[in-house]
């Protein structure tokens, strides 16, 4: 069953939300990262164990998911392994071991689409200050409920095809999950940090973080089933270094 909504109250929201949060007064420029000049850390997350096939969503909950999705099976999208186990969005980024230093948040926006009945992307990264853009590109009512717990929360429709949401997330919070009241399937993930240093991996597992300055760090990997683990990572001054973490699943 579908929660029962006051649509009347989340269009008079949408139309509130369109604008965002006010903007704060930009702040100085901070010099930018020089990734050739910089350290790196890259490498692969991957699965240790059996991962069962995902489960299936019955999309015909909603007549009109089923025809935008013309045929697709659409399967859950919690755990999903690639090629060679590779895991895929797992939120990898520096949690301790930067200096005191304040990262300007980039003018582009980050986009996150309501695309046939699913959050594209399901995992993502952004800024502090940095905006947020959340797109229906569907023919069908959806809405955006942010369920932070550090930064405000936030419920709007979005019922015309092309509508944007923007929001600004004022403070540092990993997660903030993103849902849709009318389809309980749509589920996305923001890691909102106050640097530029994070990454999201595909499905090859695969992540890079550049324009490092030497030191010791502790990763954190972040998988909304499999939880958060960390690893601790030393780079000199324009090492790249390549490293493998694991989730197992046993």
């Amino acid at each position: 069953m579908r929660p029962q909504l006051s649509i009347i109250a989340l269009l008079c929201g949408a139309l509130a939300a369109c604008s965002g949060s006010p903007a704060k007064p930009a702040a100085p420029a901070q010099p930018a990262r020089d990734a050739a000049a910089g350290a790196s850390i890259t490498g692969r997350v991957v699965f240790d164990g059996e991962v069962a096939p995902a489960r299936e969503i019955r999309l015909d909950a909603d007549p009109q998911c089923l025809s935008i999705a013309n045929g697709e099976l659409r399967r859950a999208e919690d755990l999903l392994v690639g090629d060679a186990n590779g895991a895929q969005n797992v939120f990898v980024y520096v949690k301790q071991g930067l200096p005191a230093q304040t990262y300007s948040a980039p003018p582009e926006p980050v986009v996150l689409d309501q695309q046939k009945c699913r959050y594209v992307p399901r995992v993502l990264g952004i800024q502090v200050d940095q905006p947020l853009t959340i797109r229906n590109s569907d023919p069908l009512l959806h809405t955006v409920r942010g369920e932070g717990t550090v930064n405000e929360r936030f419920n709007v429709a979005t019922p015309i095809r092309g509508m944007e949401v923007n929001r600004v997330f004022r403070a540092r919070e990993v997660m903030v999950p993103i849902a849709c009241d009318m389809h309980p399937w749509m589920r996305a993930y923001v890691g909102v940090l106050d640097h530029p240093f994070f990454d999201v991996t595909g499905p090859s597992g695969r992540f890079s973080i550049t324009g490092l300055p030497p030191g010791t760090y502790i990763i954190e990997f972040w998988h909304e089933r499999l939880g958060t683990q960390t690893q601790e990572v030393d780079v000199s001054a324009g090492e790249a270094k390549d490293v493998t973490f694991t989730y197992s699943l046993s």
